[in-house]
C-alpha cells in the first residue's frame, strides 16, 4: 500500500511547491499565465510525443480501449445532458466540465500508479491514445470555435490540425505504428523537454489554489460535485460493468480497466482552461478533488478486483 501511495505523494510535493510559489508571489502576477501557455504550446506536445512514440503497438489497440470509451462516452453523456440541457450551461462551461467528469489522468497519475497497482507502466496506452487522438482534437475544435467565434469547417480543421498537441500525439502514434526505433541522438533531446512538462503543469496548477477556497464558488459547486461523482464513482463502475459484462474480459483486464477508468481528473483539462479563459473555477476544483477522492476508491477496486 505504502508503494500505492508513492505516486500521490510526488504529485503533491509538486503541488504544494506551486502553492508556496504562488504564496510568495515568486514569479509575479502573470506566473499561471505564462506557464499554463508553455505547459500547452511546448512541454505537452514533446509528452505526448514521447510517451505515444514509446508505447507497444499491442498495448495501444488493446482491448481495454473500446471498454475505456464506452465508460468516458456514459459519463460525458450523462454531464452534458444535465449541464448543458437542463442547467443552461454555457458550451465553454459544459466542455470543461464534461472533461473533467470523463478524461482522466493517464500519464502523470496513471503511469505511476499502473507500475504500483497492477505491475506494468503500459496499461494507460490505450487511454492516452483514446484521449490524444480523438477525445483532444474535437475538444479543440469546439474550444477554437467558442474562443474565436468560427462557425465555418475548415478554418476549425485547420486550427484544429496544427493545434501542437495534437500534432505531438498524431506523430508520436506513427513513430509507435510505424515500428521506427528513434536513435539516442534523436530521442533524448526530445525527453530532456518532455521530463519538464509534469512538474511544470503541476506547478502551475498549485500557483492557481493559492487563494482560493475549493468549493468556494456556491454558483458552480454542484458542476464541480456532479463532474467528481461521475468521475470517482460512476466511471469505473461503468468501466468494471462494461468490461465484465458485455466484453466479458478475463478477471486481470477488469481489474486494469476499473483502476484506469478510477484515476483522477487529467490536470490537461486544467490547462485548457487557462488557455481558453473558461471554466477554470470547475477544472481547477474537480482536479483537486478527485486527485484526494481517487486514493480510497482506487485502493478499494484493486482490493476487491484482484484476481
Amino acid at each position: 500500500m505504502l508503494e500505492a501511495l508513492t505516486g500521490f505523494v510526488v504529485v503533491g510535493l509538486a503541488i504544494a511547491v506551486g502553492w508556496v510559489v504562488g504564496r510568495i508571489d515568486l514569479l509575479g502576477p502573470h506566473a499561471r499565465h505564462v506557464l499554463g501557455r508553455l505547459t500547452f504550446f511546448v512541454l505537452s506536445p514533446f509528452l505526448l510525443f514521447v510517451v505515444l512514440a514509446e508505447a507497444d503497438v499491442k498495448t495501444l489497440f488493446s482491448a481495454l480501449l473500446p471498454v475505456s470509451a464506452i465508460a468516458a462516452a456514459v459519463v460525458f453523456l450523462v454531464y452534458i445532458v444535465v449541464a448543458r440541457l437542463i442547467w443552461r450551461r454555457s458550451v465553454g462551461e459544459t466542455l470543461i466540465g464534461t472533461l473533467s467528469a470523463g478524461q482522466v489522468n493517464s500519464n502523470n497519475m496513471g503511469i505511476p500508479l499502473s507500475a504500483y497497482l497492477l505491475g506494468s507502466a503500459a496499461y494507460p496506452a490505450p487511454v492516452i491514445l483514446l484521449q490524444l487522438l480523438i477525445f483532444t482534437p474535437i475538444s479543440m475544435a469546439i474550444f477554437e470555435a467558442v474562443s474565436t467565434g468560427q462557425r465555418r469547417f475548415l478554418p476549425i480543421l485547420r486550427r484544429t490540425v496544427t493545434n501542437p498537441i495534437v500534432v505531438g500525439s498524431v506523430l508520436g502514434v506513427l513513430v509507435s505504428v510505424s515500428g521506427l526505433d528513434l536513435p539516442p541522438i534523436v530521442l533524448d533531446p526530445l525527453e530532456l523537454v518532455a521530463d519538464a512538462c509534469v512538474p511544470v503543469l503541476l506547478i502551475s496548477y498549485g500557483i492557481s489554489l493559492h487563494g482560493q477556497r475549493v468549493l468556494g464558488t456556491s454558483s458552480r459547486r454542484r458542476d464541480i460535485l456532479l463532474a467528481s461523482t461521475l468521475k470517482l464513482l460512476v466511471m469505473p463502475v461503468a468501466a468494471w460493468a462494461i468490461a465484465r459484462f458485455v466484453f466479458g474480459l478475463d478477471a486481470q483486464d477488469v481489474l486494469i480497466v476499473t483502476v484506469l477508468a478510477a484515476l483522477p481528473t487529467a490536470q490537461n483539462v486544467f490547462n485548457y482552461s487557462q488557455r481558453f479563459d473558461v471554466g477554470e473555477t470547475i477544472a481547477r476544483d474537480t482536479v483537486f478533488v478527485t486527485t484526494i477522492g481517487c486514493v480510497p476508491v482506487l485502493l478499494l477496486a484493486t482490493l476487491l478486483l484482484t484476481p
